[in-house]
């Protein structure tokens, strides 16, 4: 069965950085394209980065610049690392594992930033 769980969140800092980790078991890892969403209160869940099975990564312009994202396919994980974050990054951050007719979402991971 397949699982994909996030951890990494967390409070910080305008200014701050965090580094989110997506790791997934029971599907063919390698053949998944990857993503990043994010919801905040109020608004439409949006793409925030997304990467191919060839390395390939396209960002959301909000982001680009300050967030990289990777995949480590021996370890089936995936990383969103966050930099120079701002208030407006507030949002609960999504994993999203998605090949052919498998499309499969974490639970969702809660990233504040604050003062």
């Amino acid at each position: 069965q397949a699982q994909i769980v996030e951890s990494g969140g967390g409070l910080v800092q305008p200014g701050g950085f965090l580094r989110l980790s997506c790791a997934a078991s029971g599907i063919a890892f390698g053949l998944y394209t990857l993503s990043w969403y994010r919801q905040a209160p109020e608004k439409m869940r949006e793409l925030v980065a997304k990467i191919t099975v060839s390395g390939g990564t396209i960002y959301a312009d909000s982001v680009k610049g300050r967030f990289t994202i990777s995949r480590d396919n021996p370890k089936k994980t995936m990383y969103l690392q966050m930099n120079t974050l701002t208030p407006e990054d507030t949002a609960v951050y999504f994993c999203n594992a998605r090949w052919n007719s498998g499309d499969f979402w974490g639970q969702g991971i809660q990233v504040t930033v604050s003062s």
